[in-house]
């Protein structure tokens, strides 16, 4: 039997065959992981919310507010112990880290003052810009401690801008990116303080 001699045709029939495979298989793996990539993305938030706040029994209705025109949306969490306002949980971010993209919740208490935060998604520096999961948050170094301060009575932006915030050793960009993502969600919060949506 003579053997059958390869041909462009043949080669593009095998490629689009493959191809189709491969797409269908793709498809079928998202598919099959999208409902527990969404509930456990779901748990992360609730937890982060948790972690930010001062203790709360419940969470208002969470609204979306944008900073800004031509500016992503930020999310708001308003959360409440026996019916009043202990704080507001933003869900807010920054495109300026050293490697882009960073979340970030951030919690501000019912004073206005930063209560806590969550690193949520980053692809900065392990060892360096990824330090900002602790950094910002450790009492012993008040001079990069932003939990009790405000940008309205404290200066966030890096000392190497003149600001009151020490940046993370070799990481002044992903500080600046940090402090970017805070000063957005306070300036949203305060911008919309009166209208009940940020908790006030």
């Amino acid at each position: 039997m003579a053997k059958r001699e390869s041909s462009f045709t043949n080669m593009v029939v095998t490629l689009v065959l493959v191809t189709g495979i491969a797409a269908a298989a793709l498809g079928f793996v998202y598919d099959f992981t999208k409902g527990p990539i969404e509930v456990a993305k779901l748990k992360a938030q609730t937890e982060a919310i948790k972690t930010v706040l001062p203790e709360f029994d419940e969470l208002g209705e969470s609204m979306v507010l944008s900073p800004g025109e031509g500016q992503d949306s930020l999310e708001f969490f308003p959360a409440y112990k026996n019916g009043e306002l202990v704080g507001t949980a933003i869900k807010t971010y920054t495109k300026s880290g050293f490697s882009g993209f960073i979340s970030i919740m951030a919690g501000i208490d019912k004073d206005g003052n930063f209560s806590g935060y969550s690193v949520l998604e980053h692809a900065e520096t392990p060892g360096l810009g990824s330090k900002m999961d602790v950094w910002f948050s450790n009492p012993e170094k008040p001079n990069q401690y932003v939990i009790g301060k405000n940008p309205e009575t404290t200066k966030f932006s890096v000392s190497k801008d003149g600001g009151d915030i020490d940046a993370i050793t070799a990481s002044t960009i992903s500080s600046r990116a940090f402090l970017d993502a805070l000063n957005r969600a306070y300036s949203t919060y305060k911008d919309n303080k009166t209208t009940g949506d940020s908790g006030q």
